[in-house]
C-alpha cells in the first residue's frame, strides 16, 4: 500500500477528521478513556500541526521530523494561550468552551494553510510518500521472523497496558467533603446573631470521594455554652453547659455524588450557643468522622 499526497492537502483533511470525534465525545459526555485518548491528539498535536502548516506550507521549509516536533511544541504553547484568552470572556474556562475554541483554532489554521499551500506550484507543496509493503512470510529469515513476532507481542502488550490504565479506575485519596453554607449557598452570611425564636437557615453539604457507596449519618446538636477566660491561653474559651440533639438524618451516597439540604433552626432562650454538625460513617456513631460548628448569639 502506498500513501502519497502533494497536489491535494490530504493531511489538513486528516487533521479535521481527527478533531471532530473529540468534539462529539465532549458533547455526548462519553467515558473518560475515550476523552483521554482523543484529547491527547486533540490538545497536544493537532493545533500545533495546523499552525505549522500555515507557517511552513512548502516541503522545502522544514523536514517531517522537525514538522512533527514543532507541532507538539507549538500545541503546548498555543492551547494555554487560548485558555488565557477564554478566561477574560463571558464563557470562561469550561470543557465546552475550551473544546470549541481549540476546534475553531484548528479549522481556522487549516483554512489558512490550505490557502497558502495552494498558492505554491505543485512541485513545492508539502508532500509525503510512504510505501507500506508486506513481504511474504516465507521470504523472512529466521532472525527477521523472531524480531517480527517479538514486535507484534510488544505492541499487543503495550496496547493492553494502555487499555487497562484507562479502563480500570485509579483509587486516589479517600475522603468526604462536609460543609455548611448560608441560606444563599455562600460561605458568607451565616446566622450568627438571632433574636429568641427567630429562624436561622444553613445548607448542609456532603460529597462522597470514598470510591464506594457510603451511608452517612448527619446529626445536629445545639450546645449551650458560656465564655470563660483561660489564663493559660489568655483568651475567652467556650465551656459546654448542656447539649441537645435537634435532628438526625441518614444519607446514602455513591462515589462522587453530592447531597445538600437546608436546615432551619430556632433557639427559644437568649444566650450563647454552638450549633454543631456531626458526620458519622457507615452507622458507626461511636466516633465522629467529620464535624463543623457555628457560634450563635441569641438576644
Amino acid at each position: 500500500m502506498r500513501i502519497h499526497f502533494r497536489e491535494k492537502p490530504y493531511d489538513l483533511l486528516a487533521v479535521i477528521v481527527f478533531a471532530i470525534p473529540l468534539v462529539i465525545a465532549a458533547a455526548l459526555a462519553t467515558s473518560d478513556p475515550v476523552r483521554v485518548a482523543l484529547g491527547l491528539i486533540f490538545i497536544l498535536f493537532l493545533p500545533g500541526y495546523a499552525l505549522i502548516a500555515v507557517l511552513f506550507p512548502s516541503s522545502e521549509d522544514i523536514d517531517w521530523i522537525e514538522r512533527i516536533a514543532f507541532s507538539f511544541g507549538l500545541s503546548i504553547a498555543v492551547v494555554p494561550l487560548l485558555g488565557l484568552v477564554l478566561n477574560y470572556t463571558p464563557w470562561g474556562i469550561t470543557l465546552e468552551s475550551v473544546v470549541t475554541t481549540v476546534f475553531g483554532f484548528i479549522l481556522a489554521m487549516c483554512g489558512a494553510a490550505y490557502y497558502r499551500r495552494m498558492l505554491l506550484p505543485v512541485e513545492k507543496r508539502l508532500a509525503l510518500t510512504v510505501d507500506l509493503r508486506i513481504r511474504e512470510w516465507e521470504n523472512y529469515s529466521l532472525l527477521d521472523k523472531v524480531l517480527t513476532i517479538g514486535l507484534v507481542i510488544s505492541i499487543i502488550v503495550a496496547l493492553s497496558i494502555f487499555v487497562y490504565a484507562f479502563t480500570v479506575p485509579k483509587t486516589g485519596e479517600r475522603f468526604t467533603e462536609f460543609y455548611i453554607l448560608d441560606e444563599n449557598g455562600m460561605a458568607d452570611q451565616y446566622p450568627t446573631s438571632l433574636n429568641a425564636t427567630e429562624n436561622g437557615t444553613v445548607i448542609i453539604g456532603v460529597v462522597n470521594h470514598e470510591f464506594a457507596n457510603v451511608t452517612y449519618t448527619v446529626r445536629k446538636d445545639l450546645v449551650w455554652i458560656q465564655w470563660v477566660y483561660n489564663n493559660d491561653t489568655e483568651r475567652d474559651e467556650p465551656v459546654e453547659i448542656s447539649r441537645v440533639t435537634l435532628h438526625t438524618e441518614d444519607v446514602i451516597l455513591d462515589h462522587e455524588k453530592v447531597w445538600e439540604s437546608p436546615f432551619v433552626f430556632s433557639i427559644a432562650d437568649a444566650g450563647d450557643y454552638r450549633l454543631e454538625f456531626l458526620l458519622f460513617k457507615n452507622g458507626d456513631l461511636s466516633e465522629t468522622y467529620r464535624s463543623l460548628h457555628l457560634y450563635v448569639e441569641v438576644s
